[in-house]
């Protein structure tokens, strides 16, 4: 055949490159095998058993490996199979936009400023585009007419591209690259904190066109850790110090507010402030001691509308800010400061750190000793010789890590951090500060936590539904095809070898997902196998001998094949480019797949088969049991269509009244909020325990945050939603919801169980096993993607059939069927949601499995059309109805056993592959069920009705004579 050895050639080369992308993965393995038999299940041991079998080396001949190489370069796991975090930053656009306007106080600045920050909430374009439209918004208003270009907005010397007379849309695009630029920055400054880190494998990407950056940490265990060096902006700043003379009538102020207005500030109208405050205490010269119990009621209060207005003039802009942790005097108290602030907001030293490193001071205390850059050092000298024996607050992202009298001038630039630091907290300071200073502020707004049992049980569930799909594939394969379908299963694997090995060349990260999809892939190339022997077996029933067959099995074969794969892998464009996070990772390895499908299982299978018939060696492609099954079955499918019709409206109805009064389960992706999964050590009721924690989840008005407890997967495991402190990013707000966790969950709890532990959840044990956060933003940006991308893939797919079949009568009928079955899997999903014992929610891997049903549905019309278009060319005696009739029934095989092989994998997934895929898998089940229906029922029913000829009658009692019937005149 032509092109064999090109094939072959291509085949070799891809072996090659695979094999040596997984070798590091075996050998790594294999000495983690070896150790964990020796060592069982000693820790200690097993670090000396690879300590000592990392010695060893491994010649493959075009290269040696030894341990740690091929552990630094086996295939990546994602955090779902391993344990791990991933999380999505933010860098502040606020920050970055004061600082170029060298944090200007232009009153038409900071209003569209505030505005900008209430319109992000809800918006799903950049916050820089969302300043210049508020910008422009305000400007009009006020009747200001300020350029951008003026000196009290951009014109600055900070900006000295930027002239008086520069337009604003040369502005616009000058702070747009300066924003750029910082978001560069930032990325580089968080690759180098990871580095610091020492995370395996880690993974660091900027999310285009937003001022996003995604990082990954497989493996990671110590996550506040983690947290707190990924949004630190290592922004160090010296401040001046008022004193508890300064700030003291405005407490006793507040004192006497709380007991008329204390309701409206958070708190009880009894709260006693001064003795919350313990004024007068405090060991550091502080403003305030407070009980870290405290905190947050004195948080509350400081922070209410009515203490703000309160505030006399000379504190006015005075920052309120904590002690970065108690100290060792007094473990249980946490010192507030009276920092002096000023209208900008601006540090009279804010300079970059040169060099840092850990120290000890006199009394053998661990401190961080620091150079600051030039600017820093002039700014520090002159903040000193202002403060000769006062204090200077020096603050760490709004922390405050030390407060000393000066003594003397400093004018060098050097000085010293003490805070009671342990010599790990010391380290991670150092690292912060060596890395470089953010530009801007960064905060987490979503976030992924998975324990290292999870990550276990991940593992062990997908490739237990991987290797129970692979043998029902390979058993129904050779029931069915026979000698042909030994063939499709050696192609299988060759694909499955080559989809790995491009998947850990490319250094792409397998997740759990990714095996969904590589399973799926697997059930794609039995398609292609099906679509090929069916159309063999067709030409030996016409009397070909067995090489003439398969030659033009092949062939009419290739346009069905190529029209599939070419709309699921729209469908897999569209994911990849609209989905984040393991989403991303499904459409890699279901794009990867499609691709390895089509050359194994086309390309090489029929070099692989038309080399042994050359040979002169038959080949079977059916069995004894399959040989005649569907064979010269014809359905008056056409005829029936009016139930079909009645029967898809009912249901399209029904489902519609679901979705409009039962509504769904939106997930945290949507609402945005906090997920937790809880493990405990016997079973709980979850309706008890989300009235526990309903009690405890209040926001500062004292109203209840939503909160909702549900079994997951075992009666021992709970998932507990939350939208409890949405709005708030900073780890802060983790932990004090992961303390109020505890708190509320503590009845159902070991006894002896500590908060670390129970955030920390190992093997066996009780406790959090993964968390998930979305902020308010991301969810927008989730749900708002999520349209685009089923909307952009109908529409790229009704292009596609239009160019590949001439007529937009298929179009609309393929359409109608995708519409048909995403509505009927929504009704579903609204209808069932309540009663499920899995879960139902609507979410972005809901979005995937829409969108995955789409490209499965299409390819199964696709086949159906192409034998329509096919009988067009050649059938010209026969009614239209007949025609239809003849091609839907030709390839019933065809539609069966594609719909049944990708069914039972789905089902092997479905029931093996663990919680966290049940709700994906279950919307496949639908969609390929409802899909292969639609597609005879739907899709080909409408096509027929819209390409009939008007006012032929006779076609209805004439469709069943195919080889008689007069043909009738098409609709253009």
């Amino acid at each position: 055949m032509q092109g064999k050895g090109l094939i072959v050639t291509i085949a070799v080369i891809l072996g090659l490159i695979c094999l040596s992308a997984l070798a590091p993965t075996f050998y790594a393995y294999r000495i983690e095998n070896r150790a964990e038999a020796i060592a069982g299940n000693d820790p200690v041991k097993y670090k000396q058993e690879i300590a000592r079998l990392s010695k060893e080396t491994l010649n493959l001949g075009f290269k040696k490996l030894d341990y740690k190489t091929a552990h630094d370069n086996e295939m990546k796991l994602g955090l779902d199979l391993k344990g791990g975090i991933n999380v999505l930053l933010e860098i502040n656009q606020k920050d970055l936009i004061n600082d170029l306007t060298n944090y200007s106080t232009n009153p038409v600045l900071l209003e569209a400023l505030n505005r900008t920050d209430e319109l992000q909430k809800h918006s799903t374009k950049n916050y820089i585009d969302d300043f210049f439209t508020e910008f422009a918004a305000v400007n009009k208003e006020k009747g200001t007419n300020l350029k951008l270009a003026d000196p009290e907005i951009f014109g600055n010397q900070g900006l000295s591209e930027i002239k008086f007379n520069t337009s604003d849309e040369q502005v616009k695009a000058i702070v747009k690259k300066k924003i750029e630029a910082s978001i560069g920055t930032a990325y580089e400054v968080i690759k180098t904190r990871i580095d610091k880190i020492g995370a395996v494998q880690p993974n660091v990407q900027r999310v285009p066109g937003t001022a996003r950056i995604f990082v990954e940490m497989p493996g990671i265990k110590d996550i506040d850790r983690v947290k707190k060096l990924l949004q630190s902006s290592a922004k160090l700043q010296f401040w001046e110090v008022q004193t508890i003379q300064e700030v003291g009538p405005y407490f006793q102020e507040l004192a006497q507010l709380i007991a008329t207005k204390g309701d409206s500030m958070g708190v009880s109208k009894k709260t006693n402030l001064i003795n919350l405050l313990q004024l007068g205490t405090s060991p550091s010269q502080g403003a305030a001691n407070v009980k870290l119990s405290d905190t947050a009621a004195v948080n509350k209060i400081l922070n209410s509308k009515i203490a703000i207005n309160a505030r006399p003039s000379n504190i006015k802009y005075t920052q309120f800010l904590w002690g970065y942790k108690p100290e060792q005097s007094n473990p249980t108290n946490l010192v507030l400061y009276a920092i002096r602030g000023n209208i900008t907001g601006k540090a009279p030293v804010d300079g970059a750190v040169e060099s840092a490193n850990v120290n000890y001071d006199e009394l053998g205390r661990v401190v961080v000793d620091m150079q600051m850059d030039s600017k820093g050092s002039k700014e520090w000298k002159s903040l000193t010789e202002k403060n000769i024996h006062k204090q200077v607050a020096v603050t760490l992202d709004g922390r405050v890590y030390t407060a000393p009298n000066v003594q003397s001038v400093i004018p060098n630039g050097r000085t010293q951090i003490s805070g009671n630091f342990t010599p790990e907290e010391a380290k991670d300071l150092v690292d912060v500060l060596s890395a470089g200073k953010l530009p801007a502020g960064a905060k987490i707004v979503q976030s992924a936590v998975v324990g290292p049992s999870l990550g276990a049980e991940s593992i062990h569930a997908g490739m237990l539904s991987f290797v129970i799909a692979f043998c029902i594939i390979i058993v129904y394969i050779i029931f069915y095809y026979g000698g042909a379908g030994v063939y499709a299963v050696i192609a299988m694997i060759i694909n499955l070898f080559f989809i790995f090995g491009i998947m850990d060349s490319i250094d792409a990260t397998l997740t759990l997902p990714g095996i969904a999809g590589i399973v799926l892939t697997m059930a794609l190339a039995v398609d292609t196998n099906v679509i090929i022997y069916e159309r063999t077996k067709e030409e030996l029933f016409a009397g070909k001998n067995i090489l003439e067959a398969y030659k033009d099995g092949f062939k009419h074969a290739l346009s069905a094949i190529i029209d599939g794969h070419a709309t699921t892998l729209l469908t897999a464009a569209v994911l990849f480019f609209f989905g984040t996070g393991p989403i991303k990772g499904f459409a890699v390895t279901l794009g990867i797949g499609l691709m390895m499908t089509f050359f194994t299982s086309v390309l090489l299978s029929r070099v692989m088969i038309f080399t042994r018939l050359n040979k002169g060696k038959k080949l079977s492609v059916w069995t004894a049991a399959s040989k005649n099954i569907f064979r010269n079955v014809w359905i008056d499918f056409i005829g029936k269509r009016k139930y079909t019709y009645i029967f898809s409206i009912l249901l399209t109805v029904g489902s519609l009244v679901s979705i409009f009064t039962n509504s769904f389960k939106f997930g945290i992706d949507f609402t945005g909020g906090r997920n937790y999964v809880v493990k405990f050590e016997k079973p709980v009721n979850a309706a008890q325990v989300q009235k526990n924690l309903a009690v405890l989840f209040k926001t500062a008005n004292g109203k209840n945050s939503s909160v909702e407890a549900k079994t997951f997967g075992t009666d021992n495991q709970l998932k507990i939603s939350t939208d409890y402190l949405i709005d708030e990013a900073s780890l802060k707000a983790d932990q004090t919801i992961e303390a109020k966790l505890f708190q509320g969950l503590k009845p159902d709890l070991p006894a002896n169980i500590t908060l670390q532990e129970f955030k920390s959840a190992d093997v066996d044990k009780a406790g959090i096993v993964s968390s998930t956060k979305v902020g308010p933003t991301v969810a927008d940006d989730i749900k708002t993607g999520g349209t685009k991308a089923f909307l952009i893939a109908i529409f790229g797919i009704f292009i596609y059939i239009l160019l590949r079949f001439k007529k937009w009568q298929f179009s609309l009928g393929a359409i109608v069927a995708l519409v048909h079955d995403s509505v009927i899997i929504l009704g579903a999903y609204s209808l069932f949601y309540k009663y499920a014992p899995f879960n139902m929610e609507i979410n972005q891997d809901f979005i995937a499995a829409i969108l995955t049903v789409i490209g499965y549905s299409i390819n199964d019309t696709v086949i159906v059309f192409d034998r329509i278009r096919e009988y067009l060319r050649e059938k010209k005696s026969i009614s239209l109805a007949g025609l239809f009739d003849d091609s839907i029934s030709s390839t019933l095989g065809r539609t069966f056993n594609t719909s049944f092989t990708t069914l039972l994998v789905i089902l092997a997934i479905f029931i093996f592959g663990g919680e966290n895929l049940r709700g994906f898998m279950f919307a496949l089940l639908l969609g390929i069920g409802f899909g292969t229906y639609s597609s005879i029922f739907v899709a080909s029913a409408i096509a027929y009705d819209l390409l009939k000829g008007k006012g032929k009658a006779s076609d209805e009692k004439l469709h069943g004579f195919t080889s008689s019937s007069k043909e009738l005149p098409l609709k253009k």
